[in-house]
């Protein structure tokens, strides 16, 4: 190896034990982009520049003694695998792996995105490191089953969103009236169980309207007419707006108390940075107050009534007065001449 430096050869032997087999699909092999987003403290604090024309030499040493190969040659970018499996008898490569591990809990922990770092462990390694006999990713609230889908509609939906180019739908609206219409897709989005595409409606300049991908009922991407782009749009921007109801809302300083799961819950996974606890006077019914200040959503006051009797809202007024109304109107719903005695269902 012409290589010298220690700290080089271990690089380089981390960035090859990084890369797939030599039987791994093209399509699966990460481009210098990838490798240099893992491997990236492995480059030191240079510039960014510096680091991927670090890389790059890497890359090409490798290349050279055959140790690498890519599987797009003239393709942009380039992919790239190992041309053997030796590697994985290297008594070094555990180490690598180590290392790998270190560096994406160092990304995870400070801002909190345990889920990337589930979905990294599980898919970013070759193996993976942990697969999903040992890692399982539960969700908090009811997960409801699906929307049913048409293969052949998903299939144009996303050849048209990729091309990008125009879709023909028959598209069913929600009080059961049928219209053809031709639509040019912006960007996919799911929310919970179901999947929308935003796009401009055949020549209009605006709005940029939202489809439910199970109210189409045909679909037919138009790969010979580009779909026009919205003018300002942003998916970012249209969640934050609450187009969708994910949106970021106007912040509010909420104030509660908690009793019940909802103690541990929040003293560990707070609503806001800024939250904070109290301890309520031992004459309360509850055991924190909660001060936060959060956005004004639909997925909060869901939240907040999800709870049930665990939870108060104190302030703001106007939200403890929807949390009496709408508890009020759940009430009603169970009272009746003949109401059971609610004890037998405790």
């Amino acid at each position: 190896m012409s290589a010298t430096s220690h700290d080089r050869i271990q690089r380089l032997r981390r960035l090859e034990a990084l890369l797939p087999r030599a039987v791994t699909a093209p399509a699966d092999c990460p481009d210098s982009a990838r490798l240099l987003e893992v491997l990236n403290a492995a480059y030191g604090e240079a510039s960014e520049g510096a680091r991927r024309r670090a890389l790059q030499r890497d890359l090409a040493e490798l290349l050279r003694e055959g140790r690498i190969e890519t599987v797009n040659a003239g393709g942009r970018p380039l992919r790239y695998r190992r041309t053997g499996d030796e590697v994985e008898d290297d008594p070094l490569l555990w180490h690598y792996t180590l290392q790998q591990v270190r560096d994406l809990i160092r990304e995870a922990v400070p801002s909190r995105r345990l889920d990337r770092l589930w979905q990294r462990l599980l898919n970013e390694f070759d193996g993976p490191l942990i697969d999903e006999r040992r890692l399982r990713i539960v969700p908090d609230t009811l997960r409801l089953q699906p929307v049913e889908l048409y293969p052949e509609v998903l299939q144009a939906v996303v050849l048209a969103v990729a091309q990008p180019c125009a879709l023909k739908l028959l598209y069913s609206k929600s009080t059961g009236a049928r219209s053809e219409v031709v639509i040019h897709p912006q960007a996919l989005l799911q929310r919970g169980p179901i999947a929308y595409l935003f796009a401009l409606k055949e020549d209009e300049p605006a709005p940029v309207r939202l489809y439910a991908l199970h109210r189409m009922i045909r679909a037919e991407a138009l790969t010979t007419q580009p779909a026009r782009t919205a003018e300002g749009f942003d998916l970012d921007r249209a969640i934050a707006e609450g187009k969708v109801d994910f949106g970021q809302g106007r912040l509010i300083e909420l104030e509660l108390r908690v009793r019940g799961y909802l103690v541990p819950l929040l003293s560990v996974c707070p609503l806001s940075a800024d939250q904070q606890l109290e301890d309520e006077p031992e004459s309360s019914a509850f055991t924190l107050r909660v001060s936060a200040q959060v956005p004004s959503t639909g997925q909060l006051l869901r939240w907040l009534l999800g709870a049930g009797d665990n939870l108060e809202v104190i302030a703001p007024a106007e939200l403890r007065h929807v949390m009496t109304a709408q508890s009020d109107k759940v009430a009603a719903l169970y009272r009746s001449p003949e109401q059971a005695d609610v004890a037998d269902y405790r």
